[in-house]
């Protein structure tokens, strides 16, 4: 079979969900080829080779931590040339759809992004996307060159199939470009123990309706009794009730988990547009004329400061 190059979002060796499915997908087209880039990138072949790598191309330099994303497009472009793939699937984060439009670029090839699902067709891989905020299902393939293509969090299931994974080192020459854009300072992000956004499985939202930044507490209990991620409307967040990396829309981030809850949000489109292939969608407002209601699986109409905590006390009640 053909090689895919699977481009690996690790930290510090510890492989992200989102790779794992990417693996899994991979081997639906060909054998997989795994890049793993920085510090630890050795230490993630056990778990890459336990979902399906073959192989794991690994190398370490001061650029990919010193500076943004050109060196990595150009780690990404030797690996390209050295194992020449039938496709390249890089994960749907800002980073990874920059490095595979980047790449795309270099070898004159055709991108697409968010795919949520890929298969082998006669004349090509081809890729399905939900298009128009959802309004539409596509199946794309490219038509030049090899196809460079970003797949969404939460695609698909995460399947073990052990392969050899065996580590080479990949030798990557960094261009003059590599060191245009120098990081000059980090903040480490506060950890709430939740879920990443775009990687959980269950996304409990809150929006307008919460009616203010103490009020999002209710959200969190929620949440938290369910093992998931906080998201917030726009309204929300321009509000100031929740920070900007909890948005979900249009402008903020796209998720698609088994679970969504919508709590006080209205469902405009540009929230629809972030979270309408979430597999189930349950809403909770008090206005039942609410055009969140035209896309869900299960309606409350109801006041949510009367509906929430009612819901976590129901789930812990179950849990213990």
């Amino acid at each position: 079979m053909a090689d895919v190059l699977v481009y690996v979002d690790h930290v510090d060796g510890a492989v992200r969900k989102p790779t794992l499915e990417l693996l899994t997908l991979a081997r639906r087209i060909g054998e997989p080829v795994a890049v793993a880039l920085g510090a630890g990138a050795e230490a993630t072949a056990p778990v890459l080779a336990e979902h399906g790598a073959v192989r794991v191309l690994a190398a370490d330099a001061a650029e990919f931590a010193e500076y943004l994303v050109v060196p990595k497009v150009d780690a990404l472009q030797a690996a390209y040339e050295a194992v020449a793939p039938v496709a390249v699937l890089v994960p749907s984060s800002a980073e990874g759809k920059e490095v595979a439009a980047r790449l795309a670029v270099r070898i004159g090839s055709g991108l697409i992004t968010d795919a949520i699902d890929l298969e082998a067709g006669e004349e090509g891989v081809v890729a399905t996307q939900s298009a128009f905020a959802a309004a539409f299902t596509t199946r794309s393939r490219v038509s030049k060159g090899t196809p460079v293509i970003t797949v969404k969090p939460n695609s698909a299931p995460v399947q073990a199939a052990p392969a050899a994974g065996a580590v080479q080192t990949l030798a990557v020459v960094f261009g003059s470009a590599s060191t245009g854009t120098k990081i000059v300072s980090r903040i480490p992000r506060e950890s709430t123990g939740r879920p990443e956004l775009t990687e959980a499985a269950i996304v409990v939202s809150g929006g307008r309706g919460v009616n203010g930044a103490e009020n999002f507490a209710l959200i969190e209990a929620l949440a938290d009794s369910l093992g998931a991620a906080v998201g917030a409307s726009r309204a929300a967040v321009d509000a100031g009730w929740y920070p900007h990396a909890n948005q979900v829309g249009q402008t903020g981030k796209s998720v698609s988990p088994q679970l969504y809850i919508a709590s006080g949000i209205s469902g405009a489109i540009q929230h629809r547009a972030g979270m309408q292939t979430s597999k189930t969608i349950v809403a909770i407002n008090k206005d039942a004329e609410a055009p969140i209601f035209d896309l869900v699986d299960y309606g409350i109409v109801g006041d949510l400061f009367d509906v929430v905590p009612q819901l976590t006390d129901e789930i812990n009640t179950r849990k213990g």
